[in-house]
This record gives C-alpha cells, structure tokens and sequence, in this order.
C-alpha cells in the first residue's frame, strides 16, 4: 500500500484509497486495529543516475528489467524497474549486499521496548533480537521447499527470490543466489514525548503494545539516525534497517493504526531503508507474528527497492481494498503465512508472497509454475477497476 506522503490511512476504514474518512476515537485496545504495509518512493533522487552510479560500484547493487505484460487490459504494455543483486535471468554465482540491522529500544509513558533484554513475557526469556539473529531471515541453514521445487538451504529473502524466476534460474544450472550479509549494530534509544507516541492495550502476554507517529518517526529516520549511522558503515550501498519491538506506527492520530512496516529510498546515490515491526505479543495474530513483517519488508525492498517499479493495475486482495499499480510483493498476500520454520527451537513465521508473474501474467515463470510461494495465487492478478 502506498501512502502517498502519508497523507492518508485507510486500514481502519472502508473507504476507497487515497480518502481519509476514519472516525477518530480515543485509546484503544491494539486488536481493535488493522495491520497494513507501506512504500514511501524515492525523493530526491535521479533513477537514471542511481542506475549509473549501481554499475560504477557507488551505490545499491541494481538489475533493471523490461517486461510486457500478458494480462488482459493492458495486454503488451511495456513496464521496466530495478530489483537489488544482478539478474537472475543471466546470473550464475551469488551477489550479497549487507543490510544493517539497528535495533531501537523506545521509552513511552514510562513504559520501556527494549528488543535487547530477555522477554519473560512473550519469549519465555528469550532475548528478541537473538531470536531475529537466529532466524530463516538472517541465517542460510533451512532447506526451503517452495512448491514442490527444492530451492536450497538459504535465508527466506533469497529463498523467494530463486523461486520467483525459478524456470529462468534452473535454466543457468540453478546456481544464481541473492544474499544478504546481516551485520547488527548497538541499539539507540528513542523518548518520542506523548506529542508522537501512544500505548496501546493488550490482552495476552503484554498489557500495553507501544504506538508511534509515522511521519515524525520517517523525519528521525532519515535526519538523525542514517546520517548517525553513516560512522558505522550504514551508506548507499546497502540497506539500513530498524527493528521496532512490540511498537507499531500510526499516522497522524493513534486512531489511523497501523503500519506494520515499510521501505523508502532517497537521493542519488540511493540511501534505502526500512523499518520493521517485530512481535513477540502475536497482537495482530500468528500471521504478523516476529519475523512475519521483516519478510514481507525485506522482500519488498528487494524486489522494488525505489519504490517505483510500476505494474498494470492489480487490487481488491490482500490489504488492498481499491486498486494498486506496483511491484510491492507482500501487499497482495498481507496476513498470509509461508509454512513455519523451526530453527534453533523456536517457531518462526514468514509471509507467503506474490512472483513477479502474478503482476504481468501468464505463463508463470516461478516455481511450480503458479503465482506465489505457498501457491495460493493460481491465476495472475486480474485487471482491477
């Protein structure tokens, strides 16, 4: 889903996209609420010159690529965008980018979210950035099946991308990798002021879920904390992501909740980010549950990494309730889950997402020759009116 600006919110609404009727109300319980994705494209930026400085080595590693669509309605329309790594329709070998992991402990109220301590309520002790360090997202030891195609033992992120060009990959000897080297630097603390944050009441294993505002935090993200973070390697050539543990974002009034995550990209060459959502209180439901939101991010960024990689028009599925005309993976199937993965004994969730097929149409060219990783999208996306 695309906030165009922020400037509306429409997952607690029944309204059409790009219209904010909500009723403001007062505090609520956080399962009163809506979890939805969102995409803030590039500003400040030049994509012809950020594609230049990727093949000079001075930004994000970038392949570009031109399709037709085959679906009715816009039946040999050309569309063209950029995914990050090289191509897997001619690559063999592997490309890795780094992506750093920041982990933001934030104090509302009085109240503290700290991701770096043991989490006696949710995690049995647990310590949730360990957890995410663990993880099918992090580590490359899981052998993913992906509609009844082996696709190796690698992170979910390169998992789905394999699978999505499955019949391209195979056919250069299916050795083409995308990985992602995670490096995890110290946390930073945040006090919003209750002029952009809230808390929210629970029911489960945590009373109170934190709350804070998008646009003051999006102004943070990319005024004070990448430029901080630049000291510590964080730069246009990989991705700076942000771990929000049992906190999620609300735009404008606490009543417009919530954004599970999004990522964004900025100036030439390109700084992309992404802050995630990481819930140990399963507020949201299983299907929202810790690593759930990072694939769906993740593998956004991945696969439309600018924000920009146009589509036909697709909707009326998965959070989007009008139509939406971008590459965004995990928007057609937000609350589907991928089969877990247990690793290093604990259960991890992952969102089940859209092949690039699914947006330009048939004849599927992802494993399984269907639509998406677990296979729930038979067809590709219908036109949307």
């Amino acid at each position: 889903m695309q906030f165009r600006n922020w400037s509306v919110f429409v997952a607690a609404c029944a309204v059409a996209l790009f219209t904010t009727v909500c009723e403001v109300v007062g505090q609520e319980a956080i399962t009163d609420h809506q979890l939805v994705f969102a995409v803030k494209p590039l500003v400040e930026g030049n994509p012809e010159l950020i594609q230049e400085q990727s093949a000079a080595g001075a930004g994000l590693k970038l392949w570009g690529y031109s399709v037709k669509s085959a679906r009715t309605g816009s039946l040999g329309k050309g569309f063209t965008g950029v995914m990050v790594g090289n191509s897997p329709l001619t690559t063999k070998g592997t490309t890795t980018t780094t992506v750093y992991v920041v982990p933001l402990i934030f104090k509302i109220e009085g109240e503290t979210f700290n991701p770096t301590v043991p989490d006696s309520n949710c995690l049995a002790g647990e310590v949730p950035l360990t957890v995410l360090k663990n993880s099918p997202m992090v580590v490359a030891t899981h052998d993913f099946k992906v509609n009844g195609i082996d696709v190796g033992k690698t992170q979910y992120s390169d998992a789905f991308q394999r699978a999505n060009f499955w019949m391209e990959v195979a056919k250069n000897g299916g050795t083409y990798h995308n990985e992602l080297q995670y490096k995890f630097l110290p946390a930073i603390t945040i006090t919003p002021g209750t002029a952009h944050s809230t808390l929210f009441g629970n029911n489960g294993c945590i009373s109170l879920y934190g709350g804070i505002e998008i646009n003051w935090f999006d102004s943070l993200v990319k005024g004070t904390l990448i430029p901080r973070l630049r000291a510590k390697g964080v730069g246009p050539t990989n991705l700076a992501a942000f771990m929000i543990y049992n906190t999620t974002m609300y735009v404008q009034t606490p009543s417009q909740c919530c954004v599970a995550g999004y990522h964004g990209a900025f100036g030439s060459p390109v700084q992309t980010y992404s802050p995630f959502q990481f819930d140990t209180a399963s507020a949201f439901g299983t299907g929202s549950e810790d690593t759930a939101i990072m694939a769906h991010e993740i593998n956004e960024w991945q696969d439309d990494p600018l924000g920009t990689n146009a589509t036909p028009a697709w909707g009326h599925v998965g959070q989007v309730t009008g139509c939406q005309g971008n590459l965004e993976v995990g928007d057609p199937l937000t609350g589907h889950d991928y089969p877990n993965v247990t690793l290093n004994g604990h259960v991890y969730h992952l969102q089940e997402l859209a092949f690039f097929s699914w947006f330009f149409g048939a004849p599927s060219i992802g494993a399984g020759r269907v639509f998406s990783d677990k296979a729930t999208f038979k067809a590709p996306a219908a036109a949307c009116q």
